[in-house]
């Protein structure tokens, strides 16, 4: 496999980020509910330019290139010894190469300070899921659903609760 390098996000470039990551999330809905899928946030996408652009505002962005070519991007948030996985995206055309994995070590070697990582995603991406755990080593620790909404969200009204009642998952990954 070709070397994946993560580099930051160029302001040039951000909006065919957000149309990048837009892509990568719609096909995992696309695979799961055709094109009858109502758990878009917005017309036609599965997670909406205000949340892409909000991630990217308040983290690092990460582009993540293999052979000069872009192909996937992140966005993470440090606090002190933790760390938030809040976006990361692998173009579709480039799945099952190993980039996301390649991608998420980078990510780990950037920040050695980072004892627990954590991350969410919806319930029904089933290949998010098994990435995570089998391929990247977290750990589900939480799932978020209307009996038990995240109590970290500031509007429990908001987006997400209507977008995903049947809830996400919520994983840890604890550094050795």
């Amino acid at each position: 496999m070709a070397e994946v390098i993560l580099l930051p996000l160029e302001p040039e470039d951000r909006e065919q980020f957000i149309l990048d990551n837009q892509e990568a999330f719609n096909y995992g809905a696309m695979e799961e509910f055709g094109l009858r899928d109502d758990h878009f946030e917005e017309e036609g996408e599965i997670i909406s330019r205000e949340t892409i652009e909000r991630s990217i505002d308040g983290g690092e962005a990460l582009r993540i290139w293999r052979d000069g070519e872009k192909v996937g991007g992140a966005v993470i948030s440090l606090y002190g010894e933790r760390g938030e996985l809040e976006l990361l995206f692998v173009s579709p055309r480039v799945h099952s190469k190993g980039i996301g994995h390649a991608a998420w070590r980078a990510i780990e070697t950037l920040h050695p300070e980072v004892k627990v990582w954590e991350t969410v995603t919806p319930y029904f991406e089933k290949r998010n899921i098994h990435f995570y755990v089998n391929r990247c080593g977290f750990h589900i620790v939480e799932f978020f659903n209307s009996h038990h909404p995240d109590p970290n969200d500031p509007d429990p009204a908001d987006e997400t609760d209507e977008q995903f009642p049947e809830g996400m998952f919520r994983f840890e990954k604890r550094m050795e």
